[in-house]
Parts: structure tokens; C-alpha cells; sequence
């Protein structure tokens, strides 16, 4: 038995998720602001999960060109860094201002609960909620044209895990976050919530061969999320869970074929365009992401 060949595959995920949690707890622990904690924390797990699609990759085929981390990083930045802190001032903040003027009941949250508790809490209730959206998502036109975005690319790399409509973003932020923080979650809930999140999608969207066992019943990992990016719509409209998925589960979207490899992914259109300029403008062209190459 290698390190490489059979630990890492199953020692990756948990392992990541322990030792990225175990900083966020260190960090503080010596008294370092919760949210910084927590940034450096996925950082950290960034960094690993980089490290391992190099040591273990699913396909080789998938490493990203020059072309895919430019625009994927400007995804990451834009979309995923830079969008939600804004909405929160925007929307967050207004809302909760708005609400305390009228005396609106702030803190519905059970925060009396253990910690732990209310980030699993947290967690089952955001995940009911983007389950239903993302199959809403697949299932809509102009939801799809959207969300089509996000399936666009032909290989899955962690980075990408960030490749979202600013549009779709906000939706999602809605649902996953803006209730929360009007129910007055604190903020070591959310940060946890935030780690947890990071480290699971990264894993999700990476070429890392990381094998889940009894785990692909719980978290919605790599091994799952792959067969939701197939080019199959058959296969695609599965596993729609964004962290958990006990949702696919119970309403039976679960999917994990055990005799054979994901094929292509992306979209029917293999002419798709996938720079972030472009696909800013995308969802707006009716019909772009249905098109085959040999109509485009």
C-alpha cells in the first residue's frame, strides 16, 4: 500500500476539512477576528487542494490552461470575494437597520443551542432551500440560461467551483445567507458555516481523485458533483446538493454510477464561450447554451 496511490484518495477530504478547522479553532484561540480566522483557514485548504490535484489528480486531462485560471480567477474575485461583502452592505445591513427601526424581532435564531448544533442547523435549512432553487435552475429557461454559467467549462479544477452569474450569485445569496443574518446568526456560526462551505466546494469542483465512502451520503463531494457536470442531461440532473446531500437523497436525485468514469461535461454547445467578459453577456443571447457546435 503507497501513501499516494491509497491513503491520500481517502485521506484527503477529511483530512483537509480537520486540519482547516483545527486553524480556524487556533487562530481563534489567540484571539484573531473570527472572519480572519476563517479566511485563513481556506486559504489554507486552497493551497492544499492545489497541491493535491498535482499529487492525485481524477484526469489529467483536466489541468487548467493559462486561458481557464484567468477567468476563473476573475470569477473567484469578483463573484464569490468581492460580491457577497457588497450585498451584505447593500441589502444585509439595510435590511437589518430597517427591520430594528420597527422593532422586528432580530434574534429568532436559537443561539442558545451548541454551536455545532446551530452550524448543522444552518446548514440543512440553506441547503433545503438552494436544493429546491438549483433544480429550479435546470428545469427553468431563463433560470437555466443563467445557471448555464456555471456549467459551461469542459473540465472541473477547484478554482472553478466560483464560476457563477453575478445575477445567479445574488439569487443564491438570498437563500443562503440574507435570511440567516436577518434571524440574527452570530457571527461564529456564520464563520464556520463559511469554512465548512469553502473546504466541501472546494474538494467538489477539484481534480482531486478523493474517494468519499459512506461519506457520498452525506456531503455532496467530488465523486457526486462530477456526474452533475456531465454533458448528459440525463446524468446532470443529479445531485443537485450544494454541501449536503441528504436532500437527493430523500427526494431521490442521487446518482453515482460505480461501473464506469464520468464522460464530457459542459454544455451540448462545445462552442460555448468561456471567458468572464463573455460570459457576463451570455445568458442574455436566448438559445447560446442549447446550441450544438455544428449550429453555432
Amino acid at each position: 500500500m503507497t501513501l499516494r496511490g491509497h491513503v491520500l484518495p481517502w485521506t484527503a477530504y477529511p483530512g483537509t476539512m480537520v486540519a482547516s478547522f483545527t486553524i480556524y479553532a487556533l487562530l481563534h484561540a489567540q484571539s484573531v477576528p473570527v472572519m480572519v480566522s476563517a479566511y485563513i483557514a481556506v486559504v489554507f485548504c486552497a493551497a492544499a487542494v492545489t497541491l493535491l490535484e498535482f499529487v492525485i489528480p481524477y484526469d489529467r486531462t483536466w489541468q487548467p490552461d493559462r486561458g481557464d485560471v484567468k477567468s476563473d480567477l476573475l470569477f473567484m474575485v469578483t463573484v464569490q470575494m468581492a460580491l457577497p461583502p457588497l450585498l451584505g452592505l447593500l441589502v444585509a445591513d439595510s435590511l437589518v437597520r430597517y427591520l430594528a427601526a420597527r422593532e422586528w424581532p432580530i434574534t429568532l435564531w436559537p443561539e442558545q443551542l451548541p454551536l455545532a448544533v446551530q452550524v448543522a442547523l444552518m446548514l440543512l435549512i440553506a441547503e433545503f432551500f438552494r436544493y429546491w432553487l438549483h433544480i429550479a435552475a435546470h428545469n427553468t429557461k431563463l433560470l437555466w440560461r443563467f445557471h448555464a454559467v456555471h456549467h459551461s467549462p469542459h473540465k472541473l479544477y477547484w478554482l472553478n467551483v466560483g464560476r457563477f452569474h453575478p445575477l445567479e450569485k445574488a439569487v443564491q445569496y438570498m437563500l443562503d445567507m440574507l435570511p440567516f443574518i436577518l434571524m440574527g446568526v452570530t457571527q461564529p456560526v456564520i464563520a464556520l458555516y463559511f469554512v465548512f462551505y469553502a473546504v466541501n466546494g472546494f474538494f467538489q469542483h477539484s481534480n482531486v481523485d478523493a474517494r468519499y465512502g459512506v461519506l457520498n451520503y452525506v456531503v455532496s463531494g467530488a465523486e457526486l458533483h462530477r456526474w452533475h457536470h456531465s454533458k448528459l442531461i440525463e446524468e446532470s440532473n443529479r445531485n443537485y446538493g450544494n454541501n449536503l446531500i441528504v436532500w437527493d437523497l430523500l427526494f431521490g436525485s442521487w446518482f453515482l454510477p460505480k461501473d464506469r468514469r464520468v464522460g464530457d461535461l459542459g454544455l451540448i454547445n462545445r462552442n460555448y464561450p468561456l471567458d468572464f467578459a463573455s460570459q457576463m453577456k451570455t445568458p442574455f443571447i436566448s438559445g447560446l447554451d442549447k446550441e450544438s457546435s455544428s449550429d453555432s
